[in-house]
């Protein structure tokens, strides 16, 4: 008896069905079917992944850059050291970023995600829409000596239009070009606080105060010239235009 209950739980009769049929619901939560559907767990983990690279889009691909470069120099101009503190200047330059990007930022949701969202289209020709109106705002402020050096440096073949540069391409040339915008808008802001420096040094060495900084003196003109002209203003509104 017992030898023919063990023959028959080892039957392959009994044991093969269940072993070799095809299981009803995808291993570990991942579908990755013929139609190309993904379970939500795969979501997830796509999304996750995908989160960590945000910040590095943030600050690479958008006006925070140029922003960020700007207020950094006005705040050495002043020589004001920690005020405002690196949390207010980067608060600052996040949501001037928000503002600018928002019509970009609509126009992808609307015309990519919307659409496969629906399931009208497939991710790739999400994909192919959602990245027109980013790479058109890219294409608007870099600039074309910087695209030719990436276009020579990754020996890439010369687009037939400019709507055909690859991200790959388009992306460290408008990086090179808000570095370069960022520090020519710097060294404007430099130059009238430079010549309070200067005065201010002139003074302290001509009525014989050596032990006087001339960095402790310039600094409340500095302060008051930036803040009698209305300085933030002015900074502030001429950084947003620039991207209009």
């Amino acid at each position: 008896m017992r030898r023919a209950a063990v023959w028959m739980l080892l039957s392959p009769g009994v044991w093969a069905p269940g072993l070799w049929a095809a299981p009803e619901k995808p291993v570990l939560g991942i579908n990755l079917g013929a139609n190309g559907a993904y379970s939500v767990p795969l979501q997830i983990a796509i999304l996750l992944t995908l989160l960590t690279l945000l910040p590095a889009a943030i600050v690479s691909i958008t006006p925070f850059l140029r922003i960020t470069v700007v207020l950094h120099f006005l705040r050495q101009a002043l020589g004001t050291q920690t005020a405002p503190s690196n949390q207010v200047l980067m608060g600052l330059a996040l949501f001037l970023t928000m503002m600018i990007m928002q019509p970009v930022a609509q126009t992808v949701y609307q015309e990519g995600w919307v659409p496969y969202e629906r399931g009208e289209i497939t991710p790739q020709q999400a994909y192919e829409v959602g990245v027109k109106p980013l790479k058109a705002f890219l294409l608007k402020f870099a600039r074309d000596k910087d695209i030719q050096l990436m276009l020579e440096t990754s020996r890439s073949p010369r687009p037939a239009q400019a709507s055909d540069v690859e991200l790959k391409i388009l992306i460290p040339a408008y990086i090179l070009s808000e570095l370069k915008a960022g520090f020519q808008i710097g060294a404007v802001l430099f130059l009238p606080f430079l010549v309070i420096d200067l005065v201010a040094a002139s003074v302290t060495l001509s009525i014989g105060m050596v032990q006087l900084p001339p960095v402790m003196l310039s600094a409340p003109f500095k302060i008051l010239l930036f803040v009698l002209v209305d300085g933030w203003n002015l900074v502030v509104g001429s950084l947003v235009k620039s991207f209009y």
